[in-house]
C-alpha cells in the first residue's frame, strides 16, 4: 500500500479536494487508513475518540434544543422512535394481550379452555398455531410485496390487514363457546399476516429512512443506523408494558375492584376493550402511513433505476442465496434459535409464582401473573435502552452484542436445567427469579434486537424485505416448535432442552453472521453492482474488509479483493460520474426545485470542470492502474 508521504503530486491534489468524500473522518484517519486496518490499541483509540467528539456534539444538540423548547427533544423522540416503531409497538401490544389472556381465559371459561368438554382441544391449540402461521405467511408474502411494490405500499397494507383482525377480534362471537373460538383462531390468523408483514416493513422502513443524500445524512446514516432500527424495535416493548397495565386497570375497572370470582360480563368487557383500544391506534396508522409517508420506498427505487429493474428483481433474489448464502443461515438460523429461548422464558414465570403465590392459581386470580408480567417487561425495557446505546459502536456493536446475549441466555437456563427442583424451592426461589429476569434482559440487550437489524442490514436493498422476511418466518418456525414441543414434555425436560438454542445461537453468529457495524451501506451497494454485472471480484471497498465478512466469508476467500489503493481510483471514477449525473440532470429540473445533494462542494465541482478535459482517472486507467500493481505486488 502507498504511503501517505509518497504519494504523487495528482495524488495528493486529489486527496486534498476529495478527501472529505473518499475518506470521512467516522471511517478514517487524517492519512486516510480505515479504522479497523489500524493496530488494535490505535482502533480503540480511534472509536474512542470518534465516540466521544459525536456524544459532545448530540449533548449539545440536546441542550441547544431544550434551552429553544423543553419539549422538543420528547417531539424528537416521537419522530425518530414512536412514528418508526408504531406498528411493532401495536402489535406486541396484541400478541402480548394474546398470551396474557390465555390463562385468563382459563379461569373464566375452565370447561373450554381447560378440560375441553365444551370445546375442541384441536381448536384451542390451534389459537396459537394459526396465529403463528398468519405472521410466517405475512413476513413471505409482505417481504417479497414490499421489494415488488414498494415499502409505501407494504406499511400501508400492513396497517390495514391488523386492523380488519383487530375488528374481527373485539366482536368476536359464535353460537357456541367452541364457534367463539373458531372464530377467535381465524381472527389472529389473518391480524397474524399483518403483524408478519410489520417486520420486514418496519426494519427496511427504518434503515432506509436514515440513508438520505448528503455528507451529514450519511454520517449519521454510518454512526446511528443501528440505534435507528432498535428504537423502533423497542416499540414492541412498550407496546407489551401498555398491554399488561390497560388489562390490570379493565379487569379491576369492569369488575369493581380485585374480589374474586371475576364475573363474565367483566371478562367480556375486558379483553374486548384491550383489542378495541390498539385498533384506534391501528386505524391512525393507516392514515399516517397512507398520507405522511410519500418517501418510504425512495431508496429502492433508487437501488432498481440504478439496476434498470421495474417489479421484483428475480435476478437479485438468485444471487443473493448464491452469494449470501452463509448469511442467510446466519440471519435465520440465529432468529430461529432466539424465538425458541423467548418462548422458553415464560418456562421460569409459571414456575416461580407456584412458589411464591401459590394460591393464585387455586383462587383465580389472574392478576398476580400479569403484575409479575410488567416487572419482566420493565426489566427488558433495560435491556432495549442499553442495546441502543451500544449497538454502534464499532467495538461492541451487532456481533458481539449478539453472541454475548445468546450465551449469557444459555448459561441462565442449563443452570437450573440440572437442579431445578433445588432452585424452585421455597429457600432459592429469588435465585431462579433472578435468572428470570436476567434471561429477559439479555435476550433484549442481544438477539431479540439484533437478529431485528442485521436480517435487513446484511442484504442489498434490491431483496431488502424479502430476505428479512424469509428469515423472520424461519424463526418464527422456532416460536412454532417451542409452542408446540411444550405441549408435549414436562418442565424438567423442557429446561433440558431450550439452553441448547442459546450456544446454537451463539455459534452460528460466530461462523454465519457478518459484523456491519459502521460499515457505510452504500459500500455494499457498490459491491452488489459489481455482483449482478458478474464482476464480483473488481470490488475491492471495505464491504468486503475481514472486519464485515463473517468467518465463513473469510474462509471462502471473499476478502482477498480488499485493495484501498484500487478502492480509492474506483471512487473517484464513480465520484466523476455522480457529478456528470448531477451536471446533466440540472438541465431537467425546474427553476427553483433543489438537486439532490451529493456532497459536492464548489471546490470539487470546479475541480472536475478544471480536470474534465484533462488526463484524469477513467475506466481504462483504472484497469492500467490495476495491472500495473499486480505486477508490482
Amino acid at each position: 500500500m502507498e504511503s501517505h508521504d509518497m504519494k504523487s503530486p495528482r495524488k495528493q491534489e486529489e486527496d486534498t479536494i476529495l478527501g472529505h468524500l473518499l475518506y470521512p473522518d467516522d471511517l478514517y484517519t487524517p492519512e486516510g487508513t480505515y479504522w479497523a486496518d489500524l493496530p488494535f490499541t490505535k482502533q480503540i483509540a480511534f472509536v474512542n475518540h470518534s465516540n466521544n467528539q459525536e456524544a459532545k456534539k448530540e449533548f449539545s444538540s440536546f441542550w441547544r434544543m431544550f434551552k429553544n423548547d423543553p419539549l422538543s427533544p420528547l417531539s424528537w423522540y416521537m419522530k425518530n422512535a414512536v412514528l418508526p416503531g408504531a406498528g411493532l409497538g401495536l402489535e406486541g401490544y396484541v400478541l402480548f394481550s394474546i398470551g396474557n389472556l390465555a390463562p385468563f381465559f382459563k379461569i373464566m371459561w375452565p370447561r373450554c379452555w381447560k378440560t375441553y368438554e365444551v370445546c375442541n382441544e384441536n381448536w384451542i391449540h390451534a389459537v396459537t398455531y394459526l396465529e403463528v402461521a398468519g405472521i410466517i405467511f405475512g413476513q413471505i408474502l409482505v417481504g417479497i410485496i414490499g421489494d415488488a411494490v414498494g415499502r409505501r405500499w407494504g406499511l400501508i397494507q400492513d396497517a390495514a390487514i391488523m386492523f380488519f383482525g383487530l375488528l374481527m377480534l373485539t366482536a368476536s362471537w359464535g353460537a357456541s363457546l367452541n364457534g367463539w373460538i373458531i372464530f377467535y383462531a381465524i381472527s389472529l390468523f389473518i391480524y397474524g399476516i399483518g403483524v408478519g408483514g410489520e417486520y420486514p416493513m418496519t426494519a427496511t422502513a427504518a434503515m432506509e429512512c436514515s440513508e438520505k443524500g448528503g455528507l451529514n445524512s450519511k454520517r449519521e446514516d454510518r454512526l446511528h443506523r443501528g440505534r435507528s432500527v432498535t428504537m423502533a424495535f423497542m416499540m414492541q416493548g412498550w407496546g407489551q408494558l401498555f398491554n399488561v397495565a390497560i388489562l390490570i386497570v379493565s379487569l379491576l375497572a369492569f369488575h369493581g375492584g380485585n374480589n374474586l370470582p371475576y364475573s363474565l360480563l367483566s371478562a367480556q368487557w375486558t379483553f374486548r376493550v384491550s383489542f378495541a383500544i390498539p385498533a384506534l391506534g391501528t386505524l391512525w396508522l393507516v392514515y399516517h402511513r397512507w398520507f405522511k409517508m410519500p418517501l418510504a420506498s425512495k431508496e429502492l427505487s433508487k437501488a432498481k433505476a440504478n439496476s434498470n429493474v421495474t417489479g421484483y428483481d428475480i435476478q437479485s433474489l438468485q444471487l443473493t442465496f448464491t452469494h449470501f448464502g452463509g448469511r442467510i443461515v446466519g440471519t435465520a438460523g440465529t432468529w430461529f434459535c432466539n424465538d425458541v429461548f423467548f418462548y422458553g422464558n415464560k418456562l421460569f414465570q409459571s414456575a416461580f409464582i407456584k412458589v411464591i403465590e401459590p394460591t393464585a392459581d387455586i383462587v383465580g386470580d389472574v392478576i398476580v401473573g400479569w403484575k409479575w408480567s410488567i416487572v419482566n417487561v420493565a426489566v427488558s425495557m433495560i435491556g432495549y435502552y442499553l442495546a441502543t446505546i451500544l449497538i454502534d459502536n464499532k467495538l461492541y456493536g451487532r456481533k458481539w452484542m449478539q453472541q454475548f446475549g445468546f450465551l449469557m441466555c444459555f448459561i441462565l437456563f442449563v443452570i437450573p436445567a440440572f437442579n431445578l427442583e433445588y432452585y424452585r424451592s421455597v429457600q432459592n426461589i429469588k435465585k431462579f427469579q433472578a435468572m428470570y429476569f436476567l434471561s429477559s434482559f439479555f435476550n433484549q440487550f442481544g438477539p431479540n434486537s439484533v437478529t431485528f437489524l442485521i436480517a435487513a442490514e446484511v442484504y442489498p436493498t434490491a431483496v431488502r424485505a424479502s430476505a428479512h422476511g424469509f428469515s423472520a418466518a424461519i424463526g418464527k418456525v422456532g416460536a412454532l416448535l417451542a409452542s408446540v414441543l411444550y405441549n408435549y414434555i414436562d418442565d424438567q425436560t423442557k429446561f433440558h432442552v431450550v439452553p441448547w438454542f442459546g450456544l446454537g445461537g451463539m455459534l452460528i453468529t460466530w461462523l454465519f453472521v457478518p459484523d456491519t457495524t459502521g460499515l457505510d451501506l452504500e459500500e455494499q451497494e457498490r459491491r452488489w453492482a459489481l455482483i449482478r454485472a458478474g464482476r464480483e471480484n473488481e470490488y475491492h471497498g471495505i464491504a468486503v474488509h475481514s472486519k464485515h465478512l463473517s468467518l465463513w466469508e473469510r474462509m471462502r476467500g471473499v476478502g482477498k479483493s480488499y485493495n484501498p489503493d484500487l478502492d480509492r481510483a474506483h471512487r473517484i471514477v464513480e465520484l466523476r460520474q455522480e457529478w456528470e449525473k448531477m451536471e446533466s440532470d440540472k438541465a431537467s429540473h425546474e427553476d427553483g426545485l433543489p438537486s439532490e445533494d451529493h456532497g459536492f462542494s464548489e471546490a470539487v465541482q470546479a475541480w472536475f470542470r478544471a480536470s474534465r478535459s484533462a488526463s484524469s482517472i477513467n475506466s481504462d486507467d483504472v484497469i492500467k492502474d490495476k495491472s500495473a500493481f499486480v505486477q508490482g505486488t
